[in-house]
Formats: C-alpha cells, structure tokens, sequence
C-alpha cells in the first residue's frame, strides 16, 4: 500500500499524491518515512522536504513553521510557509 501524502501551507495545498518514501527535517534531525510507518507527530524545521513518487519521480520543496503527522498510511505535513522547488 502506497503513502498518501498531503504537503500544505497556511494558504494553500503545494502537492498531494501516492509517495514510496519522504524525507522532512524536524528539531530533531531527518526523517524518512515510508508506508507501514509508526504514527508520529513531529515539528517541522527549516528545510526540504523530498517526496519520491511511485513512479520514481523526485519533488522538492521548502517548508517551516509547522509540523508533520502520520497516521496509518497517511502523511500530512502542514507549515506556515512551503513551496515547491524548481
């Protein structure tokens, strides 16, 4: 089973779709997370997060200020500010 991911800022939805791994900064270092995971609930640091897609395709984008939730195979991480990079 896929992870759906959910990547949102305060004012909009920056990308949602089926990943087979991220990899998000938190205050206490990278994670990486993949489907099966254990729930988690982490605050975001500055940085990058790196979706992989099922197809193998790379998206990167910034984010701060907020902080990732996993629950079952749903990933949805919200910050004040996230954009995708080009």
């Amino acid at each position: 089973m896929p992870l759906h991911v959910s990547l949102v800022s305060a004012d909009a939805e920056v990308w949602t779709g089926d990943a087979s791994l991220v990899v998000a900064k938190t205050v206490e270092g990278e994670i990486g997370l993949m489907a099966d995971h254990e729930p988690i609930l982490a605050i975001l640091a500055e940085g990058q997060v790196r979706i992989t897609t099922l197809e193998g395709e790379k998206v990167l984008a910034s984010a701060q200020d907020g902080f990732l939730s996993m629950e079952g195979n749903v990933l949805t991480i919200v910050a004040g500010n996230a954009a995708l990079v080009s």
